[in-house]
């Protein structure tokens, strides 16, 4: 039997009552997890799998699925609207959903966030299901440098958000680069900057650390002028998802190459949707005509993070399906999903169990659509968020950030956490430092140090990793990066500088010495 007719097959079993109805409640649940901070996907994954237990092997994957893409997706909904993102994934889509928000724009910012994060889950899942075996080759022949080189230039790309002020963004970038060393080091466990607190031997919790960066940060500016009278934020009403034929064909090229990136992170282990997200995000400002806007209310900047986090989704499920490597937190889930109904993840899953690959296939596509259809759908209820009272909303919105820290690891310690990033965020706002290149240094710099230790144990010397070809492209990319943007930025500081000169050179006065009056 082909694989459009296996396909076929697949999707009539999906689409059977019992099948979408299951289905339907794990796409809301997951939803619900992503979109409330410290309730991540993986969490939702983790709590689904003993009521799977009952179901059939294909059922219950495709329910482990539904909750997977839900919870994904659901992120978009508290970092475009309260700034705080329900995921890591989500991390960019607050740079300029929650301006949006700001104006009045959030009906229209969910809208081309919801829309964008359905086509980058079909354009992953069409990957998934026609290329997985021959990208699972592709991804086996990255190896500790290669990945290195990945994180390296994910780091450079801190000098394309720190345009305009590089010393201020490099030095955001070092500091978040500070607190990612804290902990444990890999491979010898040696600690670092622990201070003798045992629950810092652990480093941390990425979640934790967004929370208090972006969203009790965002609270202790909103408190300040709170008694100065805010005011409700009126929401502008739109029609459908709040953009036109017109924008979607002039953001489709930038939406594919989200995706793109989204689905080649996802493929690659242990780098993860967040990475994704934040490197879409850069690669569309760099690119872009009107870079300035970002970050102040751009929809393409929405379009470009919720491709690549929703597509990360298919790039995971390559490795786990083909290889039995997990790509991220949420598939580890999956992989124990997958042994709890006595299936075995790897090539042998193809031929043993096609009806069960096939099936995930399905549901992967039925469930991007019920994504779209239950988020659509509740748009209107999202938005009332922004209609309560800043003195009620921020005191719950606090209590949620708390709890949901607490959830994460059940200890007191990440509320504490979720305190200290949250001053230092609101410092960050007060010397008017950006918080992106902090982010993006906390997040990738773990890894970075992680890979290249391992690569170098591995390979003995520095020198090896430019034998690899792949680590090469990506290196070579970096530099070039690194050295652009210091042209860019010399250039325009000297443009500065003469306009500075012209402005304070003194205009000659001529005076006629025969008519003084002249």
């Amino acid at each position: 039997m082909g694989a459009l007719s296996q396909l076929g097959a697949a999707a009539l079993r999906v689409c059977e009552p019992t099948s979408l109805l299951l289905m339907i409640a794990g796409v809301a649940v997951g939803i619900i997890f992503g979109s409330i901070p410290g309730l991540s996907a993986s969490m939702a994954v983790a709590l689904f799998l003993p009521l799977t237990f009952s179901m059939s092997s294909s059922l219950g994957m495709n329910v482990l699925v539904a909750v997977y893409i839900g919870g994904i997706s659901g992120g978009l909904i508290s970092a475009i609207l309260l700034n705080m993102p329900g995921t890591a994934s989500s991390i960019a889509t607050t740079f300029d959903g929650y301006p949006m928000a700001q104006k009045g724009e959030a009906m229209r910012a969910l809208g081309v966030g919801i829309v964008f994060s359905f086509l980058g889950s079909i354009f992953s899942f069409v990957i998934l299901t026609f290329f997985a075996p021959w990208l699972a080759d592709v991804a086996l022949k990255f190896s500790f440098p290669d990945n290195f080189g990945i994180c390296f230039f994910a780091l450079t790309m801190v000098a394309i958000l720190s345009s305009g002020n590089m010393v201020k963004g490099l030095l955001a970038g070092m500091l978040g680069l500070v607190f990612a060393l804290v902990g444990l080091a890999p491979i010898d466990g040696t600690a670092r900057f622990t201070f003798g607190i045992p629950e810092m031997r652990g480093g941390f919790n990425t979640l934790t650390t967004l929370i208090g960066i972006f969203a009790v940060a965002d609270i202790l500016v909103s408190a300040e002028t709170i008694g100065a009278g805010i005011k409700t934020i009126p929401v502008k009403k739109v029609k459908g998802f709040g953009f036109s034929i017109a924008e979607l064909f002039k953001w489709t090229p930038g939406a594919i190459r989200a995706a793109l990136i989204g689905t080649g992170i996802g493929i690659l282990p242990g780098i993860g949707g967040s990475t994704s997200g934040m490197l879409a995000y850069v690669t569309a400002k760099n690119m872009s005509s009107h870079p300035e806007t970002y970050g102040q209310g751009d929809p393409e900047g929405i379009v470009a993070t919720e491709c690549a986090n929703n597509a990360t989704i298919g790039g995971a499920l390559i490795p786990l399906l083909v290889l039995g490597i997990p790509g991220d937190g949420v598939t580890a889930m999956m992989l124990g999903g997958f042994l709890i109904h006595g299936l075995s993840a790897g090539p042998l899953l193809f031929v043993k169990n096609a009806d069960v690959v096939y099936g995930i296939f399905a549901a992967c596509m039925i469930c991007a659509l019920i994504m779209l259809i239950v988020e659509w759908t509740c748009i209107k209820a999202f938005v009332q968020v922004l209609k309560v009272p800043k003195h009620i909303l921020l005191p719950l919105i606090l209590v949620l950030c708390a709890v949901g820290a607490y959830a994460t690891n059940n200890r007191i310690f990440d509320v504490q956490s979720i305190v200290v990033f949250g001053v230092i965020g609101y410092l960050y706002h007060k010397f008017k430092l950006p918080t992106t290149p902090f982010v993006l240094c906390f997040l990738i710099g773990r890894m970075t140090e992680e890979y290249l230790r391992r690569g170098l144990q591995r390979f003995k010397t520095f020198g090896a990793f430019f034998n690899r070809p792949i680590f090469c492209v990506f290196f070579g990319i970096a530099v070039a990066v690194i050295l652009w943007s210091v042209y860019k930025e010399f250039k325009a500081s000297r443009a500065a500088k003469t306009q500075h000169e012209i402005i304070q050179e003194p205009t000659p006065i001529n005076i006629d010495i025969e008519n003084p009056d002249k």
